[in-house]
């Protein structure tokens, strides 16, 4: 079966379901049973959900936005809009009312798929805004809608053609997570999201036997790109997880070939095997011959990493230091780079390589990067999106004249083509002695005191860098204050010996509270918003005389 990159998504989906109809593609879980659906029956599925949007009166590129926790009836439905030749337009589970609100808007968006919600509220009360918007809910939907996923299915024929798209014909439009002001429409083409798919299913494999699993939310592009397109063109089974509290459950059932997480939940792993056992006697068991095989296998084991062959972390950065650690457990953590304006990933440092470690890696095959004279990440090729919807000055701005894309990231390039991000180039922050800071790497230095769960460096007009910091939960409730500040203090010294003077960091603040989705701090894929901590903590960074290492009031 042909499965390039030029063969349009649905029509791989179409040749999957003919050749291996009865072969398992989707895995739900639902108070502890797993419902399977094959590939035929997703096909099935997405065909006569197409046909009842089109009876609906919905007609070839019309939005209908998906508003869901990731489950199998957000694939279906992903599938079903591009059957029936529409633009499928994700919002995050976790959106609040205004950002609903503002993505129906702006999109023209003529129907709304919705799923479990864990703000039930905030999207009926967006809904009451629109009530021409025609809603279906999905299985598990709370709230009440004018049609079902399940009734489109009973009620309609499979639709008699699959809509075949022209390459740049648009795939979706993907709203950014907003860490900084409205949310941008990034306007996917065919041509990104068939690159990307076919692009990750030769990263991940394509044998028979690729398993994944699906819980980094599906609105975000890298889950679409890296799980479910690689898994359509590379023929891999997903499994999905069922909440937060199922989810070493699930990850354990799903067997996963390949597992890929973002920085925070590799520590939150880490935190979690060393409360069982302390770092020194891990390090002691692992040099012994054999008991350390043992102990690896059974920490692989508690993990659900039992059959993975190869890890990703991504969206932010993550210490070399975590990295290293578990390397020397067997697992090899390779680090990824992507945007939503690039289809999701863009480069790469797979296969895993220590020598490489805190590099994002090359880029895909098919992308063509280069580096600006103020050293800025340059991309063009088939993954780097057409526009910004309904913004054309943005769009003309975010190209250069030859057609490369700004990436807003600095880099460095070693010999080998290896990328190491710098800073952002917005991130770049001027002290008070004129000297312009990246943050970035200086949290990745910090990064390597496990005390740490999330830091800010900030400091604009100051006369130096101050550091903002949320510890990690264990550490808070185990370690005493001053435990705590001895070590953050010997961290802060070897970090400011290893960077440039105008550089160095001259406080810790510990904050008095985690940053969170809900209290808009992070973005939906757990990125800290600079902006918004900069003025949250803007007063409490420029007291006079703070000690080398304070608390919050």
């Amino acid at each position: 079966m042909q499965t390039s990159a030029s063969m349009m998504p649905m029509a791989v989906l179409a040749a999957r379901a003919k050749k291996h109809p009865n072969k398992v593609y989707l895995r739900q879980p639902c108070n502890e049973e797993y419902v399977d659906t094959t590939w035929g029956e997703v096909f099935e599925r997405a065909s006569r959900i197409a046909q009842g949007l089109v009876s609906m009166g919905l007609k070839k590129g019309d939005k209908v936005s998906i508003l869901a926790s990731n489950c199998d009836e957000w694939f279906i439905s992903d599938f079903a809009i591009q059957i029936a030749g529409m633009v499928s337009v994700p919002i995050y589970a976790t959106a609040g009312e205004s950002i609903i609100e503002y993505v129906i808007d702006h999109s023209e968006a003529k129907a709304m798929i919705i799923g479990k919600l864990p703000k039930v509220a905030d999207t009926e009360a967006a809904l009451k805004k629109h009530k021409d918007v025609i809603t279906i809910g999905m299985d598990l939907c709370e709230i009440k809608t004018k049609h079902t996923l399940a009734d489109l299915v009973a009620n309609n024929e499979m639709i008699a053609s699959v809509h075949e798209p022209e390459p740049e014909d648009t795939f979706s439009i993907v709203y950014t997570s907003g860490s900084t002001g409205k949310p941008k429409g990034v306007v996917l083409t065919y041509t990104n999201i068939s690159f990307q798919g076919s692009a990750c299913a030769d990263l991940l494999g394509r044998s028979k036997e690729e398993r994944l699993i699906s819980y980094l939310p599906l609105a975000h592009v890298t889950e679409r790109g890296v799980i479910e397109y690689s898994s359509l063109y590379g023929g891999a089974q997903v499994t999905f997880n069922e909440s937060l509290e199922t989810f070493l459950r699930d990850l354990r059932e799903a067997k996963v070939t390949n597992f890929i997480s973002v920085p925070r939940l590799w520590v939150k792993f880490q935190s979690e095997v060393l409360k069982a056992m302390p770092q020194e006697k891990l390090s002691r068991l692992i040099k012994i011959p054999i008991l350390g095989g043992i102990v690896k296998r059974k920490i692989r084991s508690q993990l659900g990493l039992s059959y993975s062959r190869s890890c990703g972390s991504g969206s932010a950065p993550i210490s070399p230091h975590i990295l290293e650690w578990y390397r020397k457990l067997g697992i090899k953590i390779s680090e990824g780079w992507g945007m939503t304006e690039l289809a999701g990933l863009a480069t790469t440092q797979f296969p895993f390589r220590r020598s490489k470690l805190g590099t994002i890696g090359v880029p895909l095959k098919g992308l063509d990067v280069k580096i600006s004279d103020q050293g800025e990440l340059l991309i063009k090729g088939e993954g780097v999106f057409k526009e910004y919807y309904k913004n054309p000055e943005v769009t003309a701005e975010t190209f250069t004249d030859d057609g490369y894309m700004r990436t807003g990231d600095k880099v460095d390039m070693d010999k080998e083509g290896y990328l190491r991000i710098t800073g952002r180039v917005k991130d770049l922050f001027k002290s008070g002695k004129g000297k312009y800071i990246a943050p970035v790497p200086i949290e990745g230095k910090l990064a390597s005191n496990l005390i740490f769960d999330q830091m800010c460096v900030m400091g604009s007009g100051l006369p130096a860098a101050v550091c903002v910091a949320v510890l990690n939960e264990d550490a808070a409730q185990t370690m005493s204050r001053e435990a705590i500040e001895a070590s953050l203090s010997a961290t802060l010294d070897e970090v400011n010996a290893s960077i440039e003077k105008h550089e160095v960091v001259a406080n810790i603040i510990i904050a008095k509270e985690q940053w969170t989705i809900d209290n808009g701090m992070l973005t939906p894929t757990l990125k800290i918003k600079r902006s918004e901590l900069e003025a949250k903590y803007k007063d409490v960074i420029a007291q006079p005389g703070l000690p080398k290492i304070s608390w919050e009031s």
